[in-house]
């Protein structure tokens, strides 16, 4: 609740609460706040096993800190891995990506553009090779036309 109050920001609070309430009330002060600290406390926990009691026994590994949806994801998702997540964030490799592009952007021909171009002959048959850029136009052919560039 309080964890970015600093030590002279407590320091200036508790001078504040001397100056305002007096040296003479602040003990008795103190001790109401905790008693309706304590109380507030008890009123929310006889609140849960209120709601527990009323939701049945198959609610019984109910948590209200499942209430908040960070929790919720990080339960359901992150920690159950029925559905193969950590395979699949696994499987991510940024830095190859990156090295391909790098790769691209330099001119350079790639480990993956290079096992591309060996299991093709000038793009005909497998995949081709989209990394490398061509010379020229072969006779006759037009130039390659992207309907989503214009």
């Amino acid at each position: 609740m309080f964890n970015d109050i600093g030590p002279m920001e407590l320091v200036t609070l508790v001078v504040l609460a001397v100056l305002i309430f007096g040296p003479d009330k602040l003990p008795k002060l103190i001790q109401d706040v905790s008693n309706v600290i304590r109380k507030v406390r008890s009123f929310s926990e006889s609140a849960k096993q209120d709601i527990r009691a009323e939701l049945g026994p198959e609610f019984k590994d109910f948590e209200f800190e499942d209430l908040n949806p960070k929790t919720f994801v990080r339960k359901q998702l992150m920690d159950n891995d029925d559905l193969g997540l950590k395979e699949i964030r696994n499987s991510f490799d940024l830095r190859k990506d990156m090295e391909e592009v790098a790769d691209a952007v330099h001119g350079r021909e790639s480990a993956t553009a290079t096992t591309a171009a060996n299991g093709s002959v000038n793009g005909a048959g497998g995949t081709p090779d989209l990394l490398k850029k061509r010379e020229k136009l072969d006779p006759g052919e037009r130039p390659p036309f992207d309907a989503d560039a214009t």
